[in-house]
């Protein structure tokens, strides 16, 4: 009888501590970032996300990353936006160029979750370097200085991984501090 009541008392433990960790929430952009919720409902409310958001919107990617997924998004900051050349993002956002929005946006994104330690794994596996295949059909490479995750593009372009295994119901979000481009 005290086995069994031990064994009751222990799975209810381990599943309150489980239910803790499945519902820990990260700080990005001023807002709490809930596992529940999928990335649409999340990057919604980051602060520092808000262009991220808007391309999301002009490029009717919304019901896309609202999906059941698995998507690891690489999602890169107002900041990292700010970088690129005057006038490029309000040339993105355009009706016309929606086709070009998308590529680059997917292009930010590889289905399936990768967390951090799966994406050292494979940087391991690859000896320092681990190269992923994009939703918009190019390809990303991640490779680590010091304990710092980078992200590079395929014109050799670099993105540090600021905040790393932000976990959402569909998936998984890595923010990064620069734009990621595809060859064109």
């Amino acid at each position: 009888m005290k086995t069994r009541k031990f064994l009751a008392v222990t799975i209810l433990a381990l599943g309150f501590a489980f239910t803790s960790n499945a519902q820990k929430s990260v700080m990005v952009g001023g807002a709490a970032m809930y596992p529940n919720k999928n990335i649409i409902e999340n990057a919604v409310n980051s602060k520092d996300h808000t262009t991220l958001v808007a391309a999301v919107k002009a490029a009717d990617l919304v019901e896309t990353l609202k999906g059941k997924g698995l998507f690891t998004v690489f999602a890169p900051t107002n900041a990292a936006f700010d970088k690129l050349p005057k006038g490029t993002v309000e040339t993105l956002l355009k009706p016309e160029n929606k086709k070009q929005l998308q590529t680059i946006l997917t292009y930010h994104v590889v289905s399936g979750k990768l967390n951090s330690v799966d994406i050292a794994e494979a940087i391991k596996e690859g000896k320092g370097k681990a190269a992923f295949k994009t939703v918009s059909g190019g390809t990303i490479t991640a490779w680590m200085k010091g304990k710092d995750l980078y992200i590079s593009d395929e014109n050799g372009n670099k993105a540090k991984v600021t905040i790393a295994d932000v976990n959402q119901s569909n998936g998984v979000i890595h923010v990064i501090d620069a734009v990621l481009l595809p060859k064109k």
